[in-house]
């Protein structure tokens, strides 16, 4: 079990916790991790981010932050423990319209991927705000998994892949 105490950030439209180095390390990637365990005693299941450099952040929701009346400044307890048991992402409206009209073997691919690999194609295709960029990333997510890739290639996995937080250079 991993435990930290750390104070609640805001950075763009969004209310962040970004752990310490210490805690960081003990996580077993650099990329996103999938954990069990509590936030300030509330049971949380989560996916912690990567930071780009070394690090990682966890998005809090505004239903989480009212019902444990949590603003910005506030210090936390966390404790979390990395689990193999990963969620089913939610899928863009983009990307599922896509994944609804792709060739068969696309359809038949994407059930049979962890779900794991699910949120990093659904992170590469959503790391930018770039209409014409997301478009672009949608059609090459398609037409790699129609050649039969089970990952994205083509980004660093521990880099922080959320536009906002990523341009506003407040996770360094």
């Amino acid at each position: 079990m991993i435990q930290f105490q750390a104070t609640l950030k805001a950075i763009s439209h969004s209310t962040i916790l970004q752990l310490p180095e210490a805690a960081s390390r003990k996580l077993p990637s650099r990329g996103q991790v999938f954990v069990k365990g509590t936030l300030n005693g509330y049971a949380i299941q989560e996916v912690i981010e990567p930071d780009g450099n070394m690090g990682h952040w966890l998005k809090l929701n505004k239903q989480l932050l009212d019902m444990l009346k949590l603003s910005v400044g506030d210090n936390v307890t966390l404790e979390v423990e990395p689990s193999k048991d990963w969620p089913e992402p939610t899928i863009p409206a983009d990307f599922s319209k896509a994944l609804k009209t792709a060739p068969s073997s696309v359809q038949e691919l994407w059930p049979a991927i962890t779900p794991m690999a699910r949120w990093e194609w659904i992170r590469w295709v959503s790391s930018t705000h770039v209409v014409d960029t997301r478009k672009r990333r949608v059609e090459v997510s398609i037409s790699k998994m129609e050649s039969g890739k089970r990952r994205p290639c083509c980004f660093n996995l521990s880099s922080c892949t959320d536009p906002d937080l990523a341009k506003s250079g407040k996770l360094i």
